[in-house]
């Protein structure tokens, strides 16, 4: 079996774009500053073996960061995390909705059984020469009998 990557990362940017939170929803890491409004952005982070039931296949986990993006600048100021916590609410109860990713994978990791459960941090970012509001979901799936173990 392999890992169907762009399978699994559709999947999570679909839910994304189905929220209606954002302008623009990017399948990679961005290198330049986000547009206007709520952007979105996801991208694979880890992936490493799990233990798992198989005896002769491996079970991995894949590790996504899903960050959402504002301006610093967007007014009014006090609505800028409560539109943010919106956007990742709306994520966070699609991606445990979706336990499977439409049968995708085995699991959303939710409470961490095979790694740090699914996480949501508050920070900024600064990229070219703005700064940002984000909250960065940290989404682990679970992903089984990926690897065959050849004795």
């Amino acid at each position: 079996m392999t890992l169907n990557i762009t399978g699994i990362l559709d999947a999570v940017v679909s839910h994304a774009m189905a929220s209606g939170h954002f302008e623009q929803v990017n399948g990679h890491e961005p290198q330049n500053a986000p547009s206007h409004g709520l952007t979105a952005a996801v991208w694979a982070d880890t992936v490493q073996p799990v233990r798992s039931s198989g005896l002769d296949s491996t079970t991995v986990l894949l590790t996504f960061n899903v960050r959402i993006y504002t301006s610093t600048q967007s007014e009014p100021a006090d609505a800028i995390d409560p539109n943010l916590l919106a956007a990742v609410d709306d994520l966070c109860a699609a991606y445990i909705g979706d336990f499977t990713l439409g049968g995708l994978i085995r699991s959303v990791d939710v409470f961490g059984t095979h790694s740090q459960p699914l996480l949501v941090r508050a920070g900024y970012v600064q990229q070219s020469g703005a700064i940002f509001r984000v909250m960065t979901i940290t989404l682990p799936v679970i992903v089984n009998d990926l690897w065959e173990q050849v004795a």
